[in-house]
C-alpha cells in the first residue's frame, strides 16, 4: 500500500539507492527536503548536477577535481618523487587531514578482488605504471586498506614495481589508539609488531 504521493515515493526510492542510506534514512531525508525552502532545494539540485557534470579525474593522480590537474598535483611545493597509492579519494582526504604527508598520490578507484570480479585492469594500475615510466620517482608508498583485497592489491603493485628499482613501502597497520590487545585479531597484532618503530 502506498502511503505517499508518487513524487515523494520516487524521491525516497532515489535517496535509498545511495550507499549507506536505508529506507528510514531516505524517508527522513525526503521529508527534510520537502520542508526546505524552494531556493535551497534548487541549490542542492544544481550542486549535484554541477558536480556530476564538471568533476573529472586529475590527469596525474586520478583523484576527483574540476581542473585538469588537482590542487595537490599542481602544487610545486609537494614532493613529486614520492607517490602514495590509495584506493579512493576518501583515503587521500584522510591522509591530507594529518598534514604530515608532503608527497603526491595515485588513486586506484578500487582494489583487486577476484571474488567480486575486479581484476588489475578494472582499477587505475596501468595508469600508475605509465606514470612511473614518465616521471622520476624515488618511492611508492602503498596505502591500501588492510583487508584481503587491499593486501592482494599491495602485493600485486609491489611485484610490478620492484623490478624497476623504485623503493616500494607499505604503510604500517596495527593496534588502534585506545584498543585493548586482547580483542585485536592476530593479523593486526602481527602487522603492529612488524611495523614497530624505535622510541
Amino acid at each position: 500500500m502506498e502511503y505517499y504521493s508518487n513524487h515523494i515515493s520516487n524521491l525516497i526510492e532515489q535517496l535509498s539507492s545511495l550507499p549507506g542510506i536505508g529506507a528510514k534514512s531516505a524517508q527522513r531525508l525526503a521529508f527534510h527536503i520537502m520542508n526546505m525552502p524552494p531556493d535551497q532545494v534548487q541549490k542542492l539540485a544544481e550542486s549535484m548536477t554541477d558536480a556530476r557534470n564538471k568533476v573529472q579525474y586529475c590527469k596525474s593522480c586520478y583523484t576527483l577535481t574540476d581542473q585538469e590537474e588537482c590542487p595537490i598535483c599542481s602544487n610545486s611545493d609537494r614532493d613529486h618523487r614520492v607517490i602514495m597509492v590509495v584506493e579512493n579519494p576518501r583515503d587521500l582526504a584522510a591522509y591530507e587531514k594529518t598534514g604530515k604527508y608532503n608527497g603526491v598520490y595515485h588513486v586506484l578507484h578500487g582494489a583487486i578482488s577476484p571474488m567480486l570480479g575486479i581484476g588489475p585492469d578494472d582499477i587505475k594500475l596501468k595508469e600508475l605504471m605509465q606514470r612511473l615510466q614518465n616521471q622520476d620517482v624515488d618511492e611508492v608508498i602503498i596505502a591500501t586498506n588492510s583487508s584481503l583485497e587491499g593486501e592482494t592489491t599491495a602485493m600485486y603493485i609491489s611485484k610490478l614495481i620492484k623490478p624497476s628499482g623504485i623503493k616500494v613501502s607499505r604503510i604500517a597497520s596495527g593496534v588502534p589508539v585506545g584498543g585493548d590487545l586482547e580483542y585485536i585479531d592476530e593479523v593486526t597484532l602481527l602487522r603492529a609488531l612488524e611495523g614497530r618503530v624505535e622510541l
